[in-house]
């Protein structure tokens, strides 16, 4: 684990543009961890006869295999894949669905200040269709990006050039944050100026900071006048 931390250093009056992924940035990734790592193997495991451990490691490696894919994301890619229904099983334990603490400050301070707030997540839009629903962060964004509408991964350098596009973004004046350290290197190759890694992506984790990008745990971190 990474306890050193690049301390951030945020100018706002250098910022017009803020760009927030959802998964483990905005919302608690515990959802999505419990979800895919305990719920699915359980539930394929008892439909396909198999003990959890062996349906545990089979689900693993097909994971890995499509990670910084757009069927990564894919729940009707999975659910064809491994013969369940993954948004009914999704929408059924939304009661786990949580927003980050400071998150909904933070995106009322960013509207206050006048900034532009996006939403790019590499969640499918019907994962985004039941968090949307379940949390009270839908209206804060001017416009809400799903990589499937952009045709590649946030990982992929291109997703940056057709966002850039799409919302006709000054990329010196952009703020992104996530935790997904390869999404953070894509956008910085591509020239997005500002870059924040997300530190502590699930409750139930430990805080592992970013060698590599400026790192918060709480958004609050971010909210200064200057």
């Amino acid at each position: 684990m990474n306890k050193k931390k690049i301390e951030t250093n945020i100018e706002w009056k250098q910022i017009d543009t803020v760009l927030l992924d959802m998964d483990g940035t905005l919302l608690d990734k515990h959802f999505d961890d419990h979800f895919w790592e305990e719920h699915v193997p359980a539930v394929y495991a008892q439909e396909n006869g198999m003990n959890f451990w062996d349906a545990y490691d089979e689900l693993m490696a097909r994971y890995r295999s499509r990670e910084g894919t757009l069927e990564w994301t894919d729940i009707n890619f999975w659910s064809k894949e491994l013969r369940l229904n993954i948004a009914e099983m999704k929408d059924k334990m939304h009661h786990l669905i949580q927003v980050h603490p400071y998150v909904i400050d933070f995106l009322k301070f960013c509207k206050e200040n006048g900034k532009k707030v996006y939403l790019v997540t590499n969640a499918h839009s019907k994962t985004l269709a039941i968090k949307m629903a379940n949390t009270e962060i839908e209206p804060y964004f001017d416009k809400i990006i799903c990589s499937e509408e952009i045709g590649v991964a946030k990982e992929d350098p291109i997703f940056w050039v057709k966002l850039e596009k799409l919302l006709e973004l000054d990329k010196n004046k952009c703020l992104l944050a996530d935790d997904n350290e390869q999404v953070l290197e894509s956008a910085g190759k591509y020239g997005i100026k500002h870059l924040i890694f997300v530190a502590k992506s699930s409750s139930t984790k430990p805080v592992v900071y970013s060698k590599k990008f400026p790192s918060i745990i709480f958004f609050k971190e971010l909210m200064t006048t200057r």
